[in-house]
């Protein structure tokens, strides 16, 4: 898309959701974000308590005043689609289900998901038991329209998906297809190997991307810096321009126009004021030229 359409720009970042799911629309609109992600319960519980209707009701008149769409929910830490422990993965599967019952209710689109951990299974039985775990929860949750969305990692001990073979390999292995989108982290892709911070290196790493997963699969990306080097499978974000990234990596994906329509939100350390969100938006939206 064209900047001369004069389209917006999708920039946010994750908010908290203390107080109520609705609350983190008015941290949103509060520093002026387009875009927004959000965990729909406590990150570190598996599960959450179930929304009241006065809850799912005060969230949409929220976000549809606000404008901002779409949303991206990121679901649990907890959550490992391709455990090793048949308890966890038991745990994992229900509360993957549930997170996606929960989008569903308050009308989220896009439910972002870290593939999981093989611990030390390798890399293609963890994707076969993630196919697996997808295949189960999509069959619960039959025409929803939430998607599943795979966020590629730095793979950072034996996490699955630092290689765009890996999220293709998953996607191909899913029953259903259509359910499936992905998340770039700039961050996580330049740990795994991936260098976004030149000209060359981005221009290769999104045409691999094409040419491997498919743009067209590719629904928002997380912008973070990185602390670690190129490379170093370390996933440490950093505010944007100070990290290994650097403002090159930035300044390309900020006029990419091919991402224009897609969001983009940022996951970097922050305190309760969101000024680090509103000065990481601003050298972000610094990067666009005219």
């Amino acid at each position: 898309m064209s900047k001369s359409t004069n389209h917006k720009i999708l920039l946010g970042a994750h908010m908290s959701i203390a107080g109520g799911v609705h609350t983190a629309v008015d941290r949103a609109t509060s520093i002026g974000c387009t875009a927004l992600q959000v965990f729909t319960k406590n990150n570190n519980q598996w599960s959450g308590k179930p929304f009241s209707e006065s809850d799912i009701a005060q969230y949409k008149e929220k976000i549809t005043a606000a404008g901002i769409a779409p949303v991206v929910s990121h679901d649990s830490y907890l959550i490992n689609l391709c455990g090793t422990n048949p308890d966890v993965l038991k745990k994992s599967r229900a509360a993957f289900i549930d997170e996606l019952e929960r989008c569903e209710q308050l009308g989220i689109p896009l439910l972002n998901f870290h593939p999981g951990s093989h611990l030390g299974a390798g890399d293609d039985e963890g994707i076969k038991l993630i196919c697996e775990s997808l295949n189960l929860a999509h069959d619960i949750t039959k025409n929803y329209k939430v998607k599943s969305v795979l966020e590629a990692t730095a793979g950072q001990g034996t996490n699955v998906g630092y290689k765009f073979e890996h999220l293709r390999a998953i996607i191909d292995g899913v029953e259903d297809p259509e359910r499936m989108a992905v998340c770039i982290d700039t961050c996580h892709v330049f740990a795994a190997g991936y260098d976004i911070a030149t000209e060359k290196g981005y221009e290769e790493t999104f045409k691999q991307f094409d040419e491997i997963v498919g743009l067209d699969r590719l629904v928002a990306f997380h912008i973070n810096d990185s602390k670690k080097g190129l490379g170093s499978h370390v996933d440490r974000h950093e505010h944007i321009g100070k990290g290994a990234i650097g403002l090159t990596g930035f300044r390309l994906l900020m006029n990419d126009e091919r991402f224009t329509h897609i969001p983009k939100i940022l996951e970097t350390p922050k305190s309760e004021d969101l000024h680090e969100d509103v000065e990481n938006m601003r050298v972000l939206k610094s990067l666009i030229q005219t």
